[in-house]
């Protein structure tokens, strides 16, 4: 009877305990921070910061192998659209943000280059009345100034990218007009009003707060300054889809395991670009950082697309 007597006891004591144990799993959950999405994961704000850097830590070293095998190398012909798109003249101060590996930085500055020597080559024309030597020592002295005091630079959160992204700068022979910075895109280490040009290329997806990154892009632009997004999204093509969907899903992460030993973090890849929002949404989203003249271009179906606004 005794026992019997405690049964009432045992069971409110239990009860108490869950809800004190559902409680303490409430506060711990609150501590965390909010909710959010990993792939299709579920996890906090906090643990999705931190998959993220440990996805592209483990993928940096094969992150442009890995591109051109993904796309089977037109990821090159869409950052030229986007550099196209941009089309910077000789003294543009260029932000690329999750720029790691340098693409859109070289591509820049190869740009400005061009547009530099065809100025270059106009003046000269233009002065045909000038010795041969005049000549010479105007474009010798002018073609050490190609960038015409542009500046590109390159912020990554991810330690492990800028090293790849300065070994490759290193490489390749570009040094002049070139930074690179350490800093997170929804809290940049840079002054209000800063840069003519803001771009991220296949990074937007992977900021935990893309409302943060969008309203730091405003930020450190000048007035009159572009913003300039190129992101996978959302095929408007049905059959198109559905084949995206199957090379995405069976064919990505088997790259990745090959190419890169990590079939996990390409799994990731492709989850990201199902959850990222679509053509419409980000178009809004950037409206309501405080952009103007918001607009974006479908590329191969939407498979990409570029978001285009500017800080009037």
């Amino acid at each position: 009877m005794a026992a019997a007597g405690l049964c009432p006891c045992r069971a409110l004591l239990t009860g108490r305990g869950g809800a004190l144990r559902a409680l303490c799993g409430s506060v711990r959950g609150l501590a965390a921070g909010p909710e959010t999405h990993f792939g299709f994961q579920t996890v906090t704000e906090a643990e999705r910061r931190e998959k993220i850097y440990q996805v592209f830590e483990s993928v940096a070293k094969k992150y442009d192998v890995m591109n051109d095998s993904m796309t089977l190398g037109i990821h090159r012909v869409w950052k030229d659209i986007l550099m196209h798109k941009m089309n910077p003249s000789p003294g543009t101060l260029l932000l690329d943000v999750a720029g790691g590996t340098g693409d859109i930085a070289f591509r820049f500055i190869n740009y400005v280059r061009s547009a530099r020597e065809r100025q270059l080559q106009r003046k000269l024309k233009n002065h045909q009345n000038l010795s041969w030597q005049e000549i010479s020592e105007s474009y010798q002295e002018d073609k050490f100034k190609l960038l015409g005091d542009s500046q590109v630079v390159v912020c990554d959160i991810n330690k492990e990218m800028l090293k790849v992204g300065k070994q490759k700068a290193q490489h390749l022979g570009y040094s002049e007009g070139l930074s690179w910075v350490l800093g997170n895109a929804e809290e940049l280490p840079f002054d209000d009003d800063k840069f003519d040009v803001y771009t991220i290329a296949f990074g937007i997806r992977n900021v935990t707060r893309i409302d943060l990154a969008l309203e730091e892009a405003y930020r450190v632009l000048k007035p009159g300054g572009r913003f300039l997004c190129l992101e996978f999204s959302h095929v408007s093509n049905p059959l198109l889809s559905r084949l995206y969907d199957l090379y995405s899903f069976q064919v990505i992460p088997v790259l990745g395991e090959v190419i890169a030993g990590d079939w996990k973090s390409y799994q990731y890849l492709v989850e990201s670009i199902r959850r990222f929002p679509p053509q419409e949404e980000l178009k809004a989203m950037i409206e309501d950082a405080g952009f103007l003249k918001v607009d974006y271009q479908n590329l191969n179906s939407g498979i990409v697309a570029i978001h285009s606004g500017f800080k009037l």
